[in-house]
């Protein structure tokens, strides 16, 4: 599980999975669309990425290193006081809500994997208004 971080002076987003595959499609569509990002492959680096940079938006991966590992991270940063919209992504997706009852965590939304750049896109969009 490696991580690749983006440092720019305005980071948007912060994207967290343990597939670099998913890591390096989601920064090539991101920054193609001129927004900077931070990757992280594990649930303990997003949050480091995440305590250091303050994005403006956070996309993580359902089950990474352990079952609830981005269940937990949402949790950790929602303690961390007012956070960003935050999209969690599942190879479930829309089934989600019948394993987990992830209302609580306060979802933007839910992302079926594999992501299309066109959805990426358009969240970039509506959340960031770029």
């Amino acid at each position: 599980m490696s991580s690749s971080i983006v440092r720019a002076e305005n980071n948007d987003l912060i994207c967290v999975d343990d597939d670099q595959d998913i890591l390096d499609f989601m920064k090539a569509v991101i920054e193609n669309s001129h927004h900077t990002v931070v990757t992280a492959g594990s649930a303990e680096q997003g949050l480091t990425s995440y305590k250091e940079r303050k994005p403006d938006l956070v996309i993580v991966d359902l089950m990474m290193e352990e079952a609830d590992s981005g269940v937990n991270f949402v949790k950790e940063i929602r303690a961390l006081g007012p956070t960003p919209p935050v999209y969690l992504m599942s190879s479930v997706g829309e089934s989600l809500a019948l394993i987990k009852d992830c209302s609580v965590l306060d979802l933007a939304g839910v992302l079926q994997k594999p992501i299309k750049s066109q959805t990426l896109l358009s969240i970039l969009k509506a959340k960031l208004g770029k």
